[in-house]
């Protein structure tokens, strides 16, 4: 088995039917597995996959919400395949970007010039569901000094800037919602710590690989759709495992005297206590939705359509778009995002009768029915 994709699900059946078609559709010509590990969802997610990817998909349901770090590891002690790669549910994968992944894991010789690199983690270039770059695709690492400036609204030293959004580049910390590997390497770091509920083990992982030596690297040329809140609810609960992360990650790696690591925690507090607010999406208001489809067959009543092709000639503010995924490819849709920030988007799922989006990187998707 050349390479198994771990799926850590949640509550996101709707999210999750079209990342395992984007998957299936990526993974075509490589001998590949893809696992769904459920943490005792309360959703139509199982019923999902057992009734649209029945022998496609394996699936593991957990008795309870092991959350991300025993969640994924455990799915992980299942995989059979020589390489890795741990993806979020709430995702869509480009049509190339396990192709390029394993090209790359096989020669990464070939971005550096060294004659070996130990390569550890390879990550992509994600953008949320408005086609915006997100820039904890790459980040250096978040030391306590770093980490403090961030969370008072200092964010320079927090991303790796270093690395171009669309270039090639070793980088130090990586985002879980992919992350690409030899498994050999994820064996040796140990995989997730398992101490992390949720948030902050992809930081600690990387982290993990570069104390060990090995070399992390990002692909800004490969972009992967992650809408991001999912699995979520941005409650105190989440508010408490996030910045509580950040808490065990210093503890763990960085020796703090006592003032400092009070300084710390009531930072943590601080940030728990008072969260920032959501800013309301800028984005104009929808006028109309159009529907792009490159199947001449495949009409919505009265929602005007266009292809691709006119998409890319036309101004389109105050319209939602809906990307019929049955008949385009998520690459040149990706693209597309990317050079068009300030719409709105939608998926129409494979069967046609639903379609999701988001056009916030901060709130959970919308799902909505079409039959």
């Amino acid at each position: 088995m050349e390479l198994s994709i771990v799926i850590l699900n949640y509550n996101t059946s709707a999210f999750l039917e079209l990342c395992l078609y984007s998957v299936l559709k990526a993974t075509k010509n490589i001998e590949a597995e893809i696992i769904v590990a459920d943490n005792n969802s309360i959703d139509s997610s199982l019923e999902m996959v057992a009734s649209v990817y029945a022998g496609r998909v394996k699936v593991m349901a957990n008795d309870e919400n092991y959350g991300f770090s025993k969640g994924n590891n455990l799915a992980v002690a299942q995989a059979q395949g020589t390489y890795l790669c741990i993806l979020n549910p709430d995702t869509l994968v480009g049509e190339k970007v396990f192709e390029e992944c394993l090209a790359f894991a096989r020669r990464p010789e070939l971005v550096e010039g060294k004659a070996t690199i130990n390569l550890g983690f390879i990550g992509t270039q994600l953008i949320d569901g408005t086609g915006a770059y997100l820039p904890e695709s790459k980040r250096h690492i978040p030391t306590p000094k770093v980490a403090r400036q961030k969370m008072l609204g200092n964010k320079k030293n927090y991303y790796y800037h270093e690395v171009d959004q669309n270039q090639r580049g070793k980088v130090d910390v990586l985002v879980g919602a992919f992350m690409f590997c030899d498994k050999k390497v994820y064996d040796d770091c140990g995989g997730f710590d398992e101490r992390y509920f949720m948030y902050g083990e992809d930081i600690d992982l990387s982290y993990t690989a570069l104390q060990k030596g090995y070399e992390n690297y990002y692909l800004g040329d490969q972009k992967v759709i992650h809408f991001k809140g999912e699995s979520t609810v941005k409650d105190k609960v989440y508010l408490q495992r996030f910045y509580g992360a950040m808490g065990l990650f210093y503890d763990k790696y960085f020796k703090q005297s006592a003032l400092e690591k009070k300084a710390i925690d009531l930072l943590i507090q601080g940030m728990i206590a008072f969260p920032k607010s959501t800013k309301n999406s800028d984005r104009n208001e929808v006028t109309e939705i159009v529907l792009v489809t490159d199947d001449p067959t495949y009409r919505l009543d009265k929602i005007t359509c266009w292809s691709l092709e006119q998409l890319k000639g036309k101004e389109a503010i105050g319209v939602q778009i809906w990307w019929d995924l049955k008949s385009l490819e998520l690459t040149a849709i990706m693209k597309y995002m990317s050079e068009n920030t300030k719409y709105r988007y939608r998926f129409i799922a494979q069967k046609r009768d639903f379609c999701i989006g988001s056009d916030s990187n901060r709130s959970r998707g919308e799902v909505k029915q079409l039959q």
